[in-house]
């Protein structure tokens, strides 16, 4: 799918990774643009996890129309080599290397992310002799799986798929258990645990039917490693109580990293103009432009070029002007004449949706059978931006919302309308009851449906274990320039 270059940053003076990334060659320019973007919006998925064990993604730069990925430079050697080279470890030298590699995938898993392609050649190992990486989060699963799969060049990639991305399903966070234990497998027994084979439709048929080779060499090991292979995803551990036994095994020697939850940028707001603007011709002019989001020179700034900073002030005066007659014309025309398309339908479905249900094996709904009628604030001044109220963005807001479940209940709670609250009776403390029986939530096939409508398919992980799926319908609104869950159904 590409290949790494060591390169240098002139402007920071250090030296990164660059990867560079293949585009589909002789299937159109639809497929191209298509792993354009997804090699995007993985990179940025990755960007989200910063971790002390994850290979950091710096930026994204667009070069002969393809998109580079600006990467941590590790002087390194992957797992693959090191096997390859030196032969397999003991289960002593597994099992340190092993609660590093569990602890970046716990992490991400808290993050949302799926890893998706867990393998010894995606494990750096620091010529220190103490460093473990993880690297490609997301990424190797953005560009060129299908046609790797369709020539049958997957590079030894099926010899630690889990059965069901085998099978065709999609990977979850189970996959990466999977896949994490037919890495650490490797590791000890220095053979994948189904074994290899050059025909890779063969090995392919092999994995998905979780027919594993008995482990001969992995000792204390043995137990875990047999939960993590299990054939059913439901029947394997989280990877947070993966880290666990782990350090178990360990006697707690490895210590493992702890981060915080990925900040969230703020919504940008346009400035409020007034409709409106008297520009004196003196320091007035220069806390307009200020407000306009210009640069202005405050009372204590050293003297500059008065002739550039006159042309400045007139340049920030004529600014304001013409954004003032724009206002102007805007509110002129709203006024008794309003657009329809200008605001969402109202989501009179709200007060009549079916109250959630819950049971052992089925989840409710993203919101559970209670949670809080708290006041919001008042609604903005400044109405949001093109941007914010794209179909992308309530797209975006939806999967947000499942990433701060469970860990960030306060953010999540944040984006469920008043409306919603009071349809279904519910205060914050039963919100956060029902979603603490779970370790993770996640939002796939995110699919607009209409101008505030869509669907999406939510995977629950319970605590306990067992995994389930729901297909949801979802109404949204806009409030203070986010969106906000309405109606679920």
């Amino acid at each position: 799918m590409g290949m790494v270059w060591r390169g240098e940053d002139k402007i920071l003076g250090r030296v990164v990774a660059v990867k560079e990334l293949l585009m589909p060659v002789n299937q159109g320019e639809d497929k191209v643009e298509e792993a354009r973007n997804r090699a995007m919006r993985e990179a940025r998925i990755a960007a989200r996890l910063q971790h002390p064990n994850a290979i950091s993604v710096f930026n994204v730069v667009e070069h002969e129309d393809r998109p580079w990925l600006i990467m941590e430079y590790l002087p390194s050697r992957s797992l693959a080599v090191k096997l390859r080279e030196d032969g397999p470890l003991t289960v002593d030298e597994a099992i340190p290397f092993a609660v590093q590699l569990a602890g970046v995938l716990a992490a991400a898993h808290r993050a949302g992310i799926v890893h998706r392609d867990v393998k010894p050649g995606n494990v750096l190992l620091g010529d220190d002799g103490s460093t473990v990486k993880v690297t490609d989060f997301g990424i190797s699963r953005a560009v060129g799986d299908v046609t790797l799969t369709a020539t049958g060049e997957i590079s030894g990639t099926p010899a630690f798929l889990a059965p069901e991305v085998a099978r065709g399903e999609d990977a979850t966070f189970a996959s990466d258990v999977f896949a994490l234990g037919a890495t650490l497998y490797m590791a000890v027994e220095g053979d994948p645990p189904f074994g290899t084979a050059d025909n890779a439709i063969a090995l392919l048929y092999r994995v998905s039917s979780g027919s594993i080779t008995p482990p001969k060499q992995a000792g204390k090991l043995e137990p875990l490693l047999l939960k993590l292979l299990e054939l059913k995803p439901e029947d394997r551990p989280s990877m947070a109580e993966v880290v666990a036994e782990l350090r178990k095994l360990d006697g707690g020697v490895t210590p493992v990293a702890t981060v915080p939850e990925p900040p969230t940028l703020p919504e940008a707001k346009p400035p409020v103009v007034p409709a409106t603007v008297a520009v004196p011709a003196s320091g007035g002019a220069a806390s307009g432009a200020a407000a306009a989001g210009g640069a202005a020179a405050g009372a204590d700034a050293p003297p500059a070029d008065r002739r550039r900073r006159g042309m400045i002030f007139a340049g920030a005066g004529a600014l304001l002007v013409v954004l003032a007659v724009i206002v102007t014309v805007v509110l002129t025309r709203n006024h008794g004449e309003e657009d329809p398309s200008a605001n969402p339908p109202p989501a009179s479905s709200a007060a009549s949706s079916a109250p959630a249900t819950s049971s052992a094996s089925q989840p409710s709904p993203s919101t559970p059978p209670s949670s809080p009628p708290s006041s919001t604030p008042s609604s903005s001044t400044a109405p949001p931006s093109s941007a914010s109220n794209s179909p992308e963005a309530m797209s975006a807001a939806l999967t947000s919302y499942f990433t701060f479940i469970p860990n960030n209940l306060e953010s999540s709670w944040a984006m469920l309308s008043d409306s919603f609250r009071s349809s279904r009776g519910q205060t914050f403390e039963k919100y956060k009851s029902w979603w603490s029986q779970f370790s993770s939530v996640t939002a796939s096939d995110v699919k607009v449906t209409g101008p505030n409508t869509l669907t999406a398919r939510i995977t629950y992980h319970r605590s306990s274990g067992p995994v389930s799926s729901q297909t949801h319908k979802y109404s949204m609104s806009q409030h203070n320039g986010g969106w906000q869950i309405d109606v679920e159904n």
